[in-house]
């Protein structure tokens, strides 16, 4: 098996030492070529060239942002035919990916049950999201995907960049971003496939699986019926007053995540979602800002990669 590791080694949890046990371990075991990414984009460029050369497994050590890449990359030529099969190392503060995988939080127990997999011969063949604007090409996204409130707060997080990317300054970014004066004044509109529109909404969250989200160890769920086996998850509100955000952040971060009420529109197992805006309107997909179009298309995609698990 041919294989090449693909490491951020400025992910929050990666170290020198850390990549080069877990590059020895898979060098027992496959052909092993080893890329460290030193721009962004160089991790979906390392997984490209790997498509393209006929690897057989890509491994990702890094954070989401990292993986997101190597998806991109794996996949830059679309979902059909012949792709290699992705591995996971986390090394990042929030790993959603690979938690909701249930890959285990810490670098080395997670490169041990990559082995194991590799040795078996195990993988689980998953479903994405991608997502296209009227102002950038398409974009895998591995969890989720956002318009409006959370992709203000992923842009302000990207401007901390001195700051480590923790569950705390993710929270702390968001009441910034709520409380201010232009917050909520987006007016979004969502069509969903045979149904009328909906329009007059604030934000727009996108699942590909739940939960969507961690708060630290506690688990987010926004739609409880999302899975890797199935569509999309479309969670939406039409109002940002401080009781609606209160009751719906309770209900999500509750054990039974259970989300209802007035002002939401939700919805899971959604072949496609269409969300437009009068005026340009912030984009993320996997915690990562795409733009600021007018209009966005979010697509599920079947059994679109195989990860190694």
């Amino acid at each position: 098996m041919r294989a090449v590791l693909v490491v951020n080694p400025k992910a929050t949890a990666t170290t020198a030492a850390g990549r080069d046990v877990l590059a020895h371990a898979l060098a027992s075991q496959v052909k092993l070529e080893v890329v460290e990414t030193d721009y962004r984009g160089h991790a979906m460029a390392a997984a490209a060239k790997a498509a393209v050369d006929g690897v057989d497994l890509v491994v990702a050590h890094g954070g989401d942002g990292t993986v997101n890449e190597v998806v991109n990359g794996l996949l830059a030529e679309g979902a059909s035919g012949a792709v290699p099969k992705l591995g996971i190392v986390p090394g990042g503060s929030a790993n959603v990916f690979a938690r909701a995988l249930g890959l285990p939080r810490h670098p080395i127990e997670a490169a041990h049950q990559l082995l194991l997999a590799i040795a078996e011969g195990r993988g689980r063949t998953v479903g994405l999201g991608k997502v296209t604007t009227n102002c950038t090409p398409g974009r895998w996204f591995t969890f989720s995907a956002g318009v409006g409130w959370d992709a203000d707060v992923v842009a302000d997080v990207h401007r901390k960049r001195g700051k480590r990317a923790s569950p705390a300054l993710y929270a702390r970014v968001a009441v910034a971003e709520y409380l201010r004066p232009s917050q909520g004044k987006q007016r979004l509109t969502v069509q969903l496939p045979g149904q009328e529109p909906v329009s007059d909404l604030r934000l727009v969250f996108v699942s590909n699986t739940d939960p969507w989200t961690y708060l630290g160890g506690r688990a987010i769920h926004l739609n409880r019926g999302c899975s890797f086996e199935g569509g999309l998850g479309v969670f939406a509100l039409t109002s940002l007053h401080l009781p609606t955000v209160l009751r719906h952040l309770t209900q999500a971060i509750s054990r039974k995540g259970e989300t209802r009420g007035r002002n939401l529109l939700r919805l899971d197992d959604v072949d496609e979602i269409r969300v437009t805006s009068e005026e340009p309107v912030r984009v993320q997909c996997d915690g990562d800002l795409i733009g600021e179009p007018t209009v966005v298309t979010f697509q599920s995609v079947p059994r679109a990669l195989t990860v190694v698990i």
